[in-house]
């Protein structure tokens, strides 16, 4: 019994995470969408990727209930590629000892 609560529990915590990951693209999405409104709107110029999106994220992000959610998560995956990043310069570093 107890190995079948701690089935359903591990159950509930993916159905959340995923469903925490389609919000999370959704509003990437509207995001992408309104970004490509922004540049087409400068009639196609190039150069303004970045103001592009980050005027569109703020401009959804405003509008959303999911922001604090989306804000949350995005932070977190930002965060884990910086040690992800951070442990490949180690690795790097370490290779470049041993080798000498």
């Amino acid at each position: 019994m107890d190995i079948q609560i701690l089935g359903v529990a591990v159950d509930i915590e993916t159905r959340r995470k995923k469903q925490q990951a389609l919000m999370v693209k959704l509003v990437e999405r509207r995001v992408r969408s309104r970004a490509k409104q922004l540049y087409q709107t400068r009639g196609e110029v190039e150069g303004h990727a970045l103001q592009d999106w980050v005027q569109a994220e703020t401009e959804v992000l405003e509008n959303t209930v999911v922001a604090p959610l989306y804000r949350r998560l995005h932070s977190e995956s930002q965060g884990s590629e910086q040690v992800e990043t951070s442990d490949l310069a180690l690795q790097d570093s370490s290779a470049c000892e041993t080798s000498a």
